[in-house]
């Protein structure tokens, strides 16, 4: 009896492409990043089904090879894919391969891409929250000695800068590895790409005070311009901690 050969990517998007019960394809993760795909890198693909529909594919679910991960949803589960949630990065520049809905696939990847207004100022408040303890905490340590403890924090701040700077540009952040990818394409408003993940890498890894500091500056004007002078204001003396010395 011959072995059965491993289902492959294009053989599944053929299968599903014949299959009415399918109303989109769309290809997520490193195949759908230009040029970040390695030799290592597998095809992630949810197939979107109408809703109540059956379909003889079915029996693929769950299935994951180093070569194809299948994940199967109705079409109302995908609308609610990432929002909110960690997928929501990677539905935002997922790549749409097939789409029956005139676009309509393609109109709810946009609208995973953008924060709403409200949404977007909420997250940004809770970030820059986040984003000033963990500074705080840092040049504290800093300051006092506990160099382990101000590297653990200062990573974490950048963390939630990150987070942060992309909520006021309305965007989902992009998973580490996609950051410089994310950069380079789509650069944040404001900011220059190479002076920003030099500053970020220094502060990761170093925990300087000196750059937590100056960066803070820049941040800090850019939360108050965007209505977030409520949350800094709230840390009262401790932000003389956090800005640059005078």
């Amino acid at each position: 009896m011959p072995m059965q050969q491993p289902l492959t990517y294009h053989a599944f998007v053929e299968l599903a492409g014949a299959d009415p019960a399918v109303v989109g394809l769309v290809l997520k993760g490193s195949q759908a990043h230009d040029g970040m795909a390695t030799g290592h890198s597998d095809h992630d693909l949810y197939v979107v089904l109408a809703d109540g529909a059956a379909t003889e594919l079915s029996r693929f679910t769950g299935h994951r090879t180093p070569e194809l991960d299948l994940v199967f949803v109705s079409l109302t589960e995908f609308r609610a894919a990432g929002m909110p949630g960690f997928e929501r990065y990677a539905l935002a520049r997922a790549r749409v391969v097939l789409d029956r809905l005139g676009g309509g696939i393609a109109e709810i990847l946009a609208a995973k891409a953008r924060l709403d207004a409200g949404e977007a100022f909420r997250d940004c408040a809770e970030w820059l929250d986040a984003y000033a303890n963990a500074l705080y905490r840092s040049v504290k340590n800093d300051r006092d000695g506990h160099v382990l403890a101000a590297r653990l924090d200062a990573a974490d701040s950048v963390r939630f800068l990150l987070e942060l700077l992309f909520a006021l540009d309305r965007r989902p952040r992009p998973y580490n590895r996609y950051l410089e990818w994310e950069l380079a394409r789509y650069p944040l408003p404001g900011w220059d790409t190479r002076t920003l993940l030099d500053t970020v890498q220094r502060i990761s890894t170093t925990a300087d005070a000196a750059p937590q500091r100056a960066l803070f500056a820049r941040v800090e004007a850019a939360a108050r311009r965007a209505g977030h002078g409520a949350v800094l204001d709230a840390w009262g003396d401790d932000l003389r901690l956090m800005r640059p010395p005078t």
